[in-house]
């Protein structure tokens, strides 16, 4: 029988660098209260911060890919200049039926599910994490199942109601629409029509839902929305046709194609999409989207495809940066004139890598400047340090406490009577590669310039992790 993994003892050498190091599993839930505090944290700043994560709780079998771990949320939950800190795994099925088991049953993201195809990839909820209807809700990159999460003790309150709609799954990366609490969201299979999309009401439930036809199966991550419509993606990079055929996941990138976007009214039908076309590329994630006259506008940081000696784009070299998370982003801006039906491009930020960005989320869909990114390192999924990015003057400005420390995708905290974008915190955990300790940081939003405003150290270690998002004490249901 497997064990458990030691955290001590990394157990992944030579099979990922992403599962030792900052990447290294923790083995225990903990809560911490009282913890130490350099500077203050500020009174005005209630709510709950929460990041996702994988988190393998057994020795894999076979090769490991940082998608295939266990999800587990971290959380620091602030109340009247107080804060918690909490970590636990997400309860979905195949974490319970492992637990049950002592020992891995699934296959993961690299090997062949031909080969195995009682227990193939593991539904682990482990990639983003957003707050609708009171409470959180987790999701997973391939599409699956949601499970609702009470957002302060972060029990698994259950699968969301609302996957149960045409094809059961909803993708890691929905939109809330904190104005009318809506949530808008796409699915993607492997069967025609490969993609639909809906809208989740404010209680919950699943209000809209409809086919979108591609031409063939896609592998979209993220979608943008606006006050009254929806953006999907269908972009040049998806399955290695072959490699799908033979049950393997692997992933092409193919530049000979457009990328495609799909404007639809919030609850529109399938014959009102207006599709677009851009220059071949990938999106990983939005910042936002707005309208501006005849025109939707949507953010996002796009892949920049690496070119051969020819000066084409090199695909194979594109599809295993993006599949193995060597990120080479840039801020870029499209505009979808839906008078003329034309589409134009450009970058804000031509020379910065730049991804996992937020907004401040009560402006979601509607007009905003100011974009807070992570600084990424061009190897390896490593966040080094946290950006401020004006979008329409460019100006910059940028934190990071040097070489060894890396931080959480870090969300935008409206203190409490704000009526601003930009009137808030920015709260990340933070790893001390050169001291091996983890710490909660909170900054003003309006100047990083200064750094953390408080620093909570952490008795034990947040490993690196995906996606966050903040909840105001507000959006909490009782």
């Amino acid at each position: 029988m497997t064990t458990p993994i030691d955290p001590d003892a990394p157990f992944g050498r030579g099979l990922s660098p992403m599962i030792e190091g900052m990447y290294a599993p923790v083995a225990e839930e903990h809560t911490f209260r009282d913890m130490a505090v350099t500077g203050e944290i500020p009174r005005d700043l209630n709510g709950v911060y929460l990041r996702n994560g994988p988190n393998q709780r057994f020795q894999p079998q076979g090769r490991y890919h940082w998608f295939d771990g266990d999800g587990m949320l971290h959380a620091a939950h602030f109340e009247d200049g107080r804060v918690t800190y909490r970590n636990r795994w997400v309860h979905t099925p195949g974490f319970d039926s492992e637990t049950a088991a002592g020992r891995a049953t699934h296959w993961g993201v690299m090997e062949s599910h031909r080969d195995h195809p009682s227990k193939p990839m593991k539904d682990s909820a482990n990639t983003d994490v957003l707050g609708h209807a009171g409470v959180a809700v987790a999701t997973w990159y391939l599409c699956g199942t949601p499970y609702r999460i009470h957002p302060i003790t972060l029990d698994t309150l259950g699968p969301a109601d609302y996957a149960r709609g045409m094809h059961g799954a909803m993708s890691a990366h929905n939109k809330v629409d904190e104005r009318t609490g809506e949530m808008l969201f796409f699915d993607y299979w492997n069967e025609a029509p490969y993609m639909s999309y809906g809208v989740v009401g404010a209680d919950g439930k699943l209000a809209h839902q409809v086919a979108i036809d591609l031409p063939g199966p896609r592998l979209p991550h993220d979608m943008a929305v606006t006050e009254h419509y929806s953006i999907l993606h269908d972009l040049p990079l998806f399955h290695d046709l072959e490699a799908l055929q033979a049950g393997r996941h692997k992933i092409a990138f193919h530049p000979e194609m457009p990328s495609r976007f799909a404007v639809i009214p919030r609850f529109g039908q399938a014959r009102e999409v207006r599709w677009f076309e851009s220059s071949p590329c990938f999106i990983y994630h939005v910042v936002n989207a707005y309208e501006e006259g005849d025109a939707v506008v949507m953010v996002a940081c796009r892949y920049m495809p690496p070119r051969g000696a020819d000066g084409g784009i090199d695909a194979p070299k594109m599809a295993r940066m993006i599949a193995m998370l060597q990120m080479d982003a840039r801020l870029w801006r499209w505009r979808f004139d839906l008078k003329t039906g034309r589409c134009t491009e450009e970058p804000i930020d031509p020379d910065h890598n730049l991804e996992f960005p937020t907004i401040n989320n009560g402006f979601t869909g509607r007009p905003t400047r100011i974009a807070y990114t992570m600084r990424q390192s061009p190897e390896r999924p490593d966040f080094t340090g946290i950006e401020r990015h004006d979008t329409v003057s460019g100006e910059r400005t940028y934190w990071t406490d040097g070489p060894g420390w890396s931080y959480s995708e870090a969300p935008f905290a409206p203190r409490d009577g704000a009526t601003t974008e930009a009137d808030g915190y920015l709260v990340t955990f933070a790893w001390d590669g050169n001291r091996k300790r983890s710490e909660l940081q909170v900054y003003q939003a309006e100047d990083l310039r200064q750094g953390p405003i408080a620093r909570v150290q952490i008795p034990s270690r947040v490993p690196a992790g995906f996606h966050a998002t903040w909840m105001g004490r507000g959006q909490i249901a009782a």
